[in-house]
Order: structure tokens, then C-alpha cells, then sequence
């Protein structure tokens, strides 16, 4: 018998298994867990519900070795609670003399869209115009997108339900906040891009679904002209036909009213082709006539006319790391581009802002841009006309740390203010206005809730050396009193090691209640700045995607082992932790090296690279991973593939997937397939190092209400204290302290 205070021991369920093998291209590949790709499988649906009991069952262990310490799942939900106490505020978007703000206090389950205008007696007042907790009191729903009109009387917002991000707009007048237009559906990433008078705008809509193939209805956009307040099966297509089925579109349309903008993506592909029309000529707003800005380049371009009636063009044509360009908007074409502000040569430009006198004096005084340093951001000052940085000081604005700014935000209507948000590891977001008269820089907004007390944590940056010679940066993030006055460590401590590697995303610092939870504990939490993210540039994109993944993979071990000889942790003490692209890194980390980790989080994953193209988005992903349908492809996919790499009998490391059943970009059945062959392959055993899959039903790939994200914050952070010790280290904390 098993005493009762003695846990029953967990046990894998069975899954449903076949000897499926198939041959690709002269390749064989093994396919046993075919079966769990379709939800609806009374095999699948069986062996859901038994990993759910065995995660049930291991969370019951879980929290009672929390239990009574700072982890136990009521304090470290609490202390969440608190870090995340601030909420949000952005960064104004200025119509006239209303300014619309995204905010979230800290108790409110989702941001809402406020309205701040003058009162009438001097003052101000401010309204709530969309919450989406009044729409949905369960909080499945999320506020997707947003965007006022050029006069800030009627606002175009987008929701979706369920985490699935099929957004449906609707349009409401700011002033009484009624609905006067919608719902709109099939709208999801789509833009909107409003004529002047707020008569009508264009955005972005997919054809109806009896019009495609059942496999293609996710795709096939199209740039629509909808009249507020009439049928959207009346709008007028104006841009996308022939194009490819998997393009993305932005659009927008000039202050003026007489520029539209329209851009073009096939599927994540780095490649942008851009367009522009002269909506008072020609066919006007339902048949624009449209030249070419940039088609068929290998190349990112954006662009858009500024007050001062110029076409300016941010790109990386010939500029890894990105410049400014400069032309007339008659003349829109490469040949005609001037550089306003050149490539630096190590660091990436992200955004540029021009700052003149307001109003009709549209003459351009000043140029703010916003640059990327090996992930550190830094804004400079240049001379609008010749491009050129002030000198020393005068050049730069002060920020401090090892932080990062998003948008540069300018009133439509002109003037010499600029607003942004800062962030780093231990700062809340915060909004700060620049005023280009004074040359002031301060903070204009904080986010409506209590700050929270935090603790005393240091960050720096880190370089380390990947297997081919590259050098690769993460940040380090400890608690003061766990480091040496040089700060290096006093003593190993359990680590986690964050990554994502793919798509340009750069992983910036920013303000983390998970991440300051953990080094409060007294764990050291790492973000690796890995090939394939954007921090380097598109070079570095490039260096990993396609046929160069793999770089990603080695800069982590690199990291991870860089960690471990530096005195950081050990690997008994260390956790790879990632999701959705970064899902597929700590696949690779555990399949390739599970010597390296005490334990895995791996949340909605992409895992088998063979078949990923078929499911969710995964079409629109070749350009990033490579095509399987091609032979050369799928050997690159094939040599990384998590699912195709699993080998009998290794000591695999503690796994916990989460997934979550309203995924419509990375479908579950990913971690349901690699969860099966690592159950059945670890020579590990599954009281110790066990493979968990945690689902949840109701959310999705993006947004989720506040509770849930503390609710799985909080088991994913106490797996992996559990898994690497710092449980164990808080309760001898709490011993030692009961026996002083």
C-alpha cells in the first residue's frame, strides 16, 4: 500500500501509436504520432484527457512543495498581482484635441481604448470608448486593433473572441460612443487607413469563404473602400487581385487626403513591395491608379508622405541595418531616392519622427530617429534637410540603462512635440514627450496604477562566442546580493535562458513580472539575443532562417554553456524557456542537447517541421523555415525537425508544453506529438524529469485576460523552480531563517 503521505508515482498514458513511415522525396520519414494531429480523434480526445490528469496530478505535487514560501501559488499569484500592479498606458495618438490612449489599470483583465478632451471649463475629462470586458464579461474576448479617424470623431476598432484573432471591426462615434458601423468580419491584421471627413476609409479584408478552397480561406486579402454606415458586401476592391495568396497588406493614406499607400508582404517573407496612388487623379478612391515605390526587390520598404509633401522611404535596400530616403511622391521610384539618413554600422534603425512648426508652417526643423544597439535603444537629432546628427551632446537624447523606446509619436497637425515609451528590465512602461523648443525630455505619462516595490536586480550585457566565431549577446539579470562587487556571481543559482530567434524579432529589454519574480526568488534569469531576430539587422535575420537555422540553435547552446563555465548555474539548474518560434528553439535545445537542461517550457510550439505547413499559418512561414515540399527544404527541415529528432533511450529533461485550444497560428497538435515521443523515449525518470503537456481552453496564440496570464505565469514559473532547485533553495531559506 502507499502511504498517504507518499505521492502515487506518475505514469505516461498510452498514446495512439501507428508504424507510419512515408517516403518524401526519396526520403523516409517516420510519422508514429499521426493520429494526435486531429483534435476530434476519440484516440486524441482519450489521451488529452490522461495528460491532463497526469498534469493535474504532478500541479498537486508541484504546490504543495511551494507551499508556505514565496512560489506557494496564492503568494507568488499575489506578488504577480503587484508586479503587474502599474498596468499600461501608451503613448498618445492625437486628433485635434482629443488624444487616444490605450490603458489598462492593474486589476483590469484587458486594456481599453480612453479618450482624453478638453471639459469645456478649462479642464479635461476623459472616457472609456472600448472595453472589452463590457462586451464579454467572461474575458475571452480581446481588443485586437484600433485606429481613430483624421479628425478624431469616429474611432474603428477590432475584437476577436475565444484567442482565435479573427477580428471583426466595428465603428463608433467618439462623441456619444454608440456603434454606428459593423460588425465587418473576416478583418484579421488588417489596417485602417482613413479619408478625411471620416466618410470612409480602407482597409484590409479576406474574400468570403464560398469564393476559396476550404484550405486557402485563411488567405486571399484584399485592400477594400468601405463607406461608413453601409453594407461591407458594397465595398469596393481596390488592390491585391493576381497578387500572392499568403500577402499581408498595410495601407495608409496621407494627412491631406491625397496619397494612398499600400504595401505587400507574401505570407512573413522579408520582402516588401510598395505602392502609391494619387487619390485626385484618375479613378480616384475606388479606382486608384497606382505606381511603383519598390516591387519586386529583395528588400524591406516602407514609406509615407510627410507634411512637408515629400515621399519618405525607411528601408533596408542596400542597408542591412536600415536608412531614410527622401523623394517626390511623383517621382516615387528607387531610382529617384535620395539617403536622408545613412546605415550605421552597428546599429539598426528603427523609426524616424519630423518635428516642424505646426499648423501651415509645414516646413520640417528637426528629424528624430530611433536606433537599435545591440538591442539597447538610443534616439539622436539630425537636420531634416541634410540628414546629418548634432554634434556631441546636442545629438542624443539621455536615456538610462539598458532600456529600449517604442514609436515616435508626432501631432498630425504639426508642432515641436514628439512622445514614446521607455522600458527596460526594471522600469514599468513609461511615455515621455520631447520638446524640440526647450530640448526638454520628461515624463509626460505613467501608468495609472501603484508602481510596485521592486527588488534591487541588476542587468547587463553579456558577449559570448558561437560555434562558427559569431559573436552573440544576452542580458543578465541577478539580484544584487547574489553578485560580487565586479558583478559576476557569488554562487551558481537555477537560471532560466529565454530565447526566440526568428522573423526579425529582436528581444528587447522590457519590464517583466515573471522575469523580476524569478530573480527575486534568487534566480538568475538570462534573454539571449540569438540569430534570426532582428537586434543585428537583416543580416542577422538571414543568418538564421532557412537553410541557417541551425545558427539559432548553436548561439543558445553557446549561451547556455557560456552560463555554466562563468559560474552562473549549472546545468542541473537550468531551464530553457520559449514560445511559438522560441517554442521550436527549446524543441531544438531539448532534442539536441538534453544534456544542457534541468528542465523545458515550451509553449505553442512549432515542432514538426515536416508537416507545420499544412496547419494554422504555417504557409505564410516558408519564406522563414524552408518549403517540404521541396527536396533540399525539407533536408534543411529534416536536420532540426524537434519531432524527427527524438532518440530512444536519452535522458531527456524535465518538459512542461503549454498549448492553448483557441490557437489558430500554431496548432496544439504539435505538442501533442513531440509530448507522446518524449514520454515514450525518456530513459528519464517521470517522477523526476517528467513531460507534461498543460492545455487551456479559450485563449489563444496572442492577447489573454490579466488573471489568466498570471494563472499560467504562476505554474510555469513554479515547474520551473521546482525542476531546478530554487524550490528546494527557498524552503532551506525559510529553515535556516525559522532556526536563527
Amino acid at each position: 500500500m502507499t502511504d498517504a503521505a507518499t505521492p502515487t508515482p506518475l505514469a505516461y498514458p498510452p498514446a495512439p501509436r501507428e508504424d507510419l513511415a512515408e517516403d518524401l522525396h526519396g526520403r523516409t520519414v517516420a510519422d508514429p504520432y499521426r493520429r494526435l494531429e486531429d483534435p476530434r480523434d476519440p484516440a486524441t480526445e482519450a489521451w488529452s484527457a490522461a495528460q491532463d490528469a497526469l498534469y493535474a496530478a504532478y500541479r498537486g505535487r508541484a504546490e504543495r512543495a511551494a507551499a508556505g514560501g514565496p512560489f506557494a501559488t496564492d503568494a507568488l499569484r499575489d506578488r504577480l498581482g503587484a508586479l503587474l500592479g502599474a498596468g499600461f498606458v501608451s503613448a498618445p495618438a492625437w486628433r485635434g484635441d482629443r488624444r487616444f490612449v490605450s490603458r489598462r489599470a492593474g486589476d483590469q483583465e484587458h486594456a481599453v481604448v480612453v479618450v482624453v478632451e478638453p471639459d469645456g471649463g478649462g479642464g479635461e475629462r476623459e472616457r472609456v470608448l472600448v472595453d472589452p470586458l463590457a462586451l464579454d464579461p467572461a474575458g475571452t474576448t480581446t481588443l485586437d486593433a484600433w485606429q481613430p479617424s483624421k479628425e478624431g470623431d469616429l474611432l474603428a476598432y477590432q475584437v476577436s473572441s475565444g484567442g482565435t484573432e479573427e477580428s471583426v471591426l466595428h465603428v463608433l462615434d467618439v462623441a456619444t460612443g454608440e456603434v454606428v458601423d459593423g460588425p465587418v468580419d473576416r478583418a484579421r491584421y488588417s489596417p485602417v487607413a482613413w479619408l478625411p471627413g471620416g466618410e470612409a476609409f480602407f482597409y484590409v479584408r479576406r474574400l468570403a469563404p464560398a469564393l476559396l478552397p476550404a484550405d486557402e480561406q485563411q488567405y486571399h486579402r484584399r485592400v477594400w473602400l468601405h463607406r461608413v454606415g453601409t453594407s461591407p458586401e458594397q465595398d469596393v476592391e481596390v488592390f491585391g487581385a493576381g497578387l500572392d495568396m499568403t500577402s499581408y497588406y498595410g495601407v495608409s493614406v496621407s494627412r491631406d487626403g491625397r496619397w494612398l499607400i499600400v504595401s505587400a508582404s507574401a505570407g512573413t517573407a522579408p520582402r516588401t513591395d510598395v505602392w502609391i496612388a494619387d487619390l485626385t487623379a484618375g479613378g480616384g478612391t475606388e479606382a486608384p491608379s497606382f505606381a511603383e515605390v519598390a516591387v519586386g526587390l529583395d528588400a524591406e520598404v516602407g514609406a509615407w508622405v510627410g507634411r512637408d509633401g515629400r515621399l519618405y522611404v525607411h528601408t533596408d535596400l542596400d542597408a542591412p541595418r536600415g536608412r531614410v530616403c527622401v523623394t517626390d511622391p511623383t517621382a516615387p521610384g528607387v531610382a529617384h531616392w535620395t539617403t536622408l539618413v545613412a546605415q550605421d554600422d552597428e546599429a539598426v534603425l528603427e523609426d524616424v519622427a519630423l518635428l516642424d512648426g505646426g499648423g501651415d508652417d509645414t516646413t520640417p526643423t528637426l528629424l528624430v530617429a530611433s536606433w537599435r544597439r545591440h538591442a539597447v535603444s538610443e534616439v539622436t537629432l539630425h537636420d531634416p534637410t541634410t540628414g546629418a546628427r548634432h554634434a556631441g551632446d546636442a545629438g542624443r537624447l539621455a536615456l538610462h540603462g539598458l532600456g529600449s523606446v517604442s514609436g515616435l509619436v508626432t501631432r498630425p497637425d504639426g508642432g515641436t512635440s514628439l512622445w514614446f515609451s521607455y522600458t527596460d528590465h526594471v522600469t514599468v512602461p513609461r511615455v515621455y514627450r520631447f520638446d524640440a523648443t526647450t530640448g526638454a525630455l520628461t515624463v509626460w505619462a505613467t501608468p495609472p496604477g501603484a508602481v510596485p516595490h521592486l527588488p534591487d536586480v541588476r542587468a547587463r550585457q553579456v558577449e559570448v562566442t558561437s560555434a562558427d566565431g559569431t559573436t552573440v549577446r544576452a542580458f543578465v539579470l541577478a539580484r544584487a546580493d547574489r553578485l560580487d562587487a565586479d558583478g559576476h556571481p557569488l554562487a551558481p543559482a537555477p537560471t532560466v535562458l529565454y530565447g526566440y530567434g526568428g522573423f526579425q524579432i529582436s528581444l528587447d529589454p522590457a519590464y517583466s513580472a515573471s522575469t523580476l519574480a524569478w530573480v527575486e526568488a534568487g534566480g538568475v534569469y538570462v534573454v539571449a539575443n540569438l540569430r534570426g531576430g532582428g537586434e543585428e539587422g537583416e543580416e542577422w535575420h538571414r543568418a538564421g532562417m532557412r537553410a541557417h537555422k541551425q545558427n539559432v540553435f548553436d548561439d543558445l547552446f553557446a549561451v547556455a554553456e557560456h552560463l555554466v563555465a562563468g559560474g552562473w548555474t549549472t546545468t542541473d539548474r537550468l531551464a530553457v524557456w520559449g514560445g511559438s518560434n522560441g517554442g521550436l528553439l527549446v524543441g531544438a535545445a531539448v532534442t539536441q542537447r538534453p544534456d544542457l537542461w534541468a528542465a523545458a517550457v515550451c509553449s505553442a510550439p512549432l515542432l514538426d517541421m515536416v508537416r507545420y505547413q499544412r496547419f494554422g499559418l504555417g504557409v505564410t512561414w516558408t519564406e522563414e523555415y524552408g518549403d517540404a515540399d521541396v527536396p533540399e527544404e525539407l533536408d534543411w527541415l529534416l536536420g532540426y525537425s524537434p519531432y524527427h529528432r527524438v532518440v530512444e533511450g536519452t535522458a531527456y529533461p524535465a518538459v512542461l508544453f503549454t498549448v492553448f485550444e483557441g490557437d489558430t497560428r500554431v496548432d496544439p497538435l504539435h505538442a501533442r506529438k513531440l509530448g507522446a515521443a518524449l514520454q515514450a523515449a525518456t530513459s528519464s525518470d517521470v517522477d523526476d524529469r517528467p513531460v507534461l503537456v498543460r492545455r487551456e481552453i479559450g485563449v489563444g496564440h496572442g492577447g489573454r485576460a490579466l488573471s489568466r496570464t498570471i494563472g499560467l505565469s504562476v505554474e510555469q514559473l513554479q515547474f520551473v523552480a521546482d525542476r531546478t532547485g530554487l524550490l528546494a533553495g527557498l524552503a532551506g531559506a525559510d529553515r535556516a531563517e525559522g532556526a536563527a
